[in-house]
């Protein structure tokens, strides 16, 4: 069954943008600025949102220029484990959020969770592995993510895809969450897409 993505069923997670890991990532500008915009889509369209930090003693905190664009309501997360998955309490803080999931005993429809950062083959690749595993069903915003190795971020696509996630360009992913042109939330996005 096909579960479109919309603003009103989107979670939002991006795992571990931070101070020491983003200058070695291999298109960090452009994933700076992708993350920018679904930010600010996460923001406009209301969109629950965690984010992780790993290890941020050694490894510094989230970027600033994420940091300043994150959404007042979202929610911080310090782990030390690759996959957000394996830290304790990461599934409360992720359900916590108000969004269901996973299928509920009425059989609705859960939320998607839209998965986003670095690095592409450690981090994300293992929590969106976990995730499926526990029947989340998850879209990954692929320019979104990155490592340092070019190589290695699309071989953790390929097997993210096959793991059975959605595999998505970022302008699909807000576009999908909008749903429609001209309400003001479209017209709040549009500039974002004419850089």
């Amino acid at each position: 069954m096909i579960n479109r993505l919309r603003k009103e069923n989107a979670v939002m997670l991006m795992i571990d943008v931070q101070e020491k890991l983003l200058p070695v990532i291999s298109g960090k500008d452009e994933i700076v600025r992708n993350t920018i915009k679904l930010l600010k889509a996460a923001e406009v369209l209301e969109i629950p949102m965690l984010y992780t930090e790993q290890y941020p003693k050694g490894l510094g905190g989230t970027v600033s220029p994420l940091l300043e664009s994150l959404p007042a309501a979202a929610v911080r997360y310090e782990k030390n484990t690759f996959s957000c998955c394996d830290e304790s309490g990461f599934h409360e803080k992720l359900t916590g959020l108000g969004r269901s999931l996973t299928v509920g005993a009425a059989g609705l429809n859960p939320a998607l969770l839209v998965v986003f950062g670095i690095e592409s083959h450690i981090c994300v690749l293992s929590t969106v592995m976990d995730l499926l595993s526990q029947g989340i069903k998850t879209v990954i915003a692929a320019d979104a993510c990155g490592s340092r190795n070019p190589c290695n971020h699309n071989l953790a696509m390929d097997e993210a895809r096959a793991c059975g996630a959605s595999v998505l360009p970022i302008e699909s992913i807000i576009y999908h969450m909008i749903g429609r042109s001209g309400t003001q939330e479209f017209k709040t996005m549009l500039p974002f897409f004419k850089e």
